[in-house]
């Protein structure tokens, strides 16, 4: 049986949400929910479905509601997410959220300890690494083609400069937090990295902004170069720019993950994946190793897929998966606690700016 939703927030990222649900076979929309009356009319009627404007009235008028999906944003692009999830977990409906988990961490925190308490599935829309190039990642690690972990280099952020594609913030949500960039987007790269070579134990990070947002007035730190380490020895490193320059080789998406007897690099996130493997006795070795066509010469594994709005439907249907077939808790995919993690090391990321470039230790994470 299908799985019915009800979504909170149905502008931009919303109506993805909402486009996904209608078109997935696990799911049956069954209303839309959006404080501006107009917006939530309009979605009502486009997708023949009841429209609410407050979250009380939702749940009390859907009792059959399975899932609440919360596609709101607010400041720094979380603020407002803590209140309408915690009132669907409290209310017994399994939950996702969009990223990042809130703009606050103590929050994010409080709202993975209700799920817990309440015994809910808890999901946050980590959609970065639901491809098909991050599942061919995961299956070099698992079958030991990559071997020992050695690094993580990750570039993801926004292509830019200071001729034509800066605009100074004017948004409500945006304008004026020096934190915006780290709070709204890292959830992304941190969860990727996190996904491909476990849990982040220290991190180092320095922060900027170039002249020409200093001299706009712009606060926000848009440039992020951090050091991470992970518990597995593992070390690894972020650059992540919102519209400051634009990216070379890679583009703006790039994760490449090394090991002791391969290496592969995910470009353009859903859209390719290359392997090497590392030098063989009598094989090839060194500079022709990296060479397409020789011996030992890189794999190359391409999606098929160039549109990165796919990964929302990709996502979406893996919650409503998990859900139907009913798996652990602690092995949903994307789950609240994965979320949290990233948030967590978002946090780390400030206090060592915050201390000067000091290596800090994220605050732990609750237990599976």
């Amino acid at each position: 049986m299908a799985l019915k939703v009800g979504i909170v927030g149905v502008r931009g990222i919303g109506e993805r949400h909402v486009q996904a649900y209608v078109n997935d076979p696990l799911a049956e929309l069954g209303a839309v929910c959006d404080l501006v009356k107009e917006r939530a009319d309009s979605a009502a009627a486009k997708y023949g479905v009841r429209a609410y404007y407050r979250l009380t009235d939702m749940l009390e008028g859907e009792p059959d509601l399975d899932i609440v999906d919360v596609a709101t944003g607010g400041y720094e692009n979380g603020s407002w997410h803590y209140v309408p999830a915690m009132e669907a977990m409290e209310a017994g409906r399994h939950v996702l959220v969009e990223k990042p988990l809130s703009s606050d961490v103590q929050q994010a925190r409080e709202m993975v300890a209700k799920a817990t308490e309440k015994d809910i599935y808890l999901g946050c829309n980590l959609n970065h690494y639901f491809t098909p190039p991050a599942e061919r990642a995961k299956q070099h690690l698992e079958s030991g083609e990559v071997g020992e972990l050695v690094y993580c280099l990750a570039k993801i952020g926004f292509h830019g400069g200071e001729v034509d594609t800066y605009r100074p913030a004017t948004s409500p949500v945006q304008k004026g937090f020096p934190y915006f960039h780290l709070k709204a987007f890292l959830s992304h790269p941190f969860s990727v990295m996190r996904y491909l070579c476990g849990d982040i134990t220290h991190v180092q990070a320095f922060l900027n902004r170039p002249g020409f947002r200093r001299g706009a007035g712009d606060v926000m730190l848009s440039t992020a170069s951090i050091h991470v380490r992970f518990a597995n020895d593992c070390v690894g490193y972020l650059l992540s720019q919102r519209g400051d320059a634009s990216y070379g080789l890679g583009g703006w998406w790039s994760v490449e993950v090394a090991g002791t007897r391969g290496t592969f690099c995910i470009e353009n996130c859903i859209e390719k994946l290359t392997y090497w493997q590392a030098p063989r006795s009598g094989g090839a070795s060194g500079r022709e190793n990296n060479e397409p066509g020789t011996p030992g010469g890189p794999v190359v594994t391409s999606s098929g897929i160039a549109d990165f709005n796919q990964t929302f439907p990709r996502r979406i249907h893996a919650f409503l998966e998990d859900i139907t077939n009913h798996v652990p808790k602690d092995q949903l995919r994307a789950s609240g606690r994965d979320a949290l993690a990233a948030l967590e090391y978002t946090w780390a990321v400030i206090e060592s700016h915050e201390q000067g470039g000091i290596l800090v230790r994220p605050h732990p994470l609750p237990p599976r």
